[in-house]
């Protein structure tokens, strides 16, 4: 459980849950397929048997794992911070059973010190179980959306619930085009990185920045990727953009 996540947009991460299946382009290469089948060589049981090989590389099977042990370590840290739950999975995989996703929300809710940040690519099991849940205001609910295609995803996340929304346009692998950011909070672009990383055009990133602007959303830019993201950095026209929606929207 990482205490201090080097994700640009966080601080911590939470995973009551492990191990995923592929469901879009944008999973192609996820960081977290990596990570699992690293964590398995470490000896982590959490990570065991979560991935298979495929083209020399590790990818989900399709299996998940639930953590029960995790569940209240967010309790345990009574400093609050920013949480990411979950990335190293999906909450909203369909094997996460919603007995597992309601006592995830009900651990959230028992947390108020705290800031949790939920993403999906699963939009349509979000909009499914959003009125079976109870949405506490410290919990920020956000949807990934790697290219146009993708883009209804924004739509099912405007019908929830959640009382901040944001949205993911990372790993960005197309131009997503206009985008409809009516009741969105916030939005989070960035390239892709690693082994096999797509490219990423600036004038997509900037077509985003642009529209958040206008439309008074809060824009973040992660990275430019690629093989050696450090090396590229996170600089876009001139200068970093680090905004976060407030704590009150």
């Amino acid at each position: 459980m990482a205490t201090n996540s080097r994700i640009e947009w966080t601080e911590a991460t939470w995973n009551p849950v492990a191990g995923c299946s592929i469901i879009s382009p944008g999973c192609t290469n996820c960081y977290a397929m990596r990570m699992a089948a690293r964590l398995e060589m470490m000896g982590q049981e959490k990570y065991s048997g979560l991935t298979r090989r495929s083209g020399g590389r590790p990818k989900w099977n399709g299996r998940v794992r639930l953590d029960e042990n995790a569940l209240d370590i967010p309790r345990m840290w009574k400093t609050g911070r920013m949480i990411f739950v979950n990335s190293m999975s999906d909450l909203f995989h369909e094997d996460v059973p919603l007995e597992h996703v309601k006592r995830v929300f009900e651990i959230m809710e028992g947390c108020p010190q705290h800031t949790f940040q939920v993403l999906t690519k699963r939009s349509s099991r979000l909009l499914e179980l959003s009125d079976r849940l109870d949405w506490p205001a410290n919990v920020w609910m956000g949807v990934s959306v790697e290219n146009s295609d993708f883009k209804f995803r924004i739509d099912h996340l405007r019908l929830t619930r959640a009382a901040m929304k944001f949205l993911s346009l990372e790993p960005l692998i197309g131009d997503v085009g206009s985008l409809a950011l009516s009741g969105i909070n916030w939005a989070i672009a960035g390239g892709e990185s690693g082994p096999g990383a797509r490219p990423m055009r600036p004038e997509w990133v900037r077509s985003i920045r642009d529209q958040c602007i206008a439309s008074s959303v809060a824009f973040h830019f992660k990275q430019w990727g690629g093989v050696n993201k450090k090396r590229a950095g996170r600089i876009l026209d001139g200068r970093t953009w680090d905004q976060f929606p407030s704590i009150a929207a």
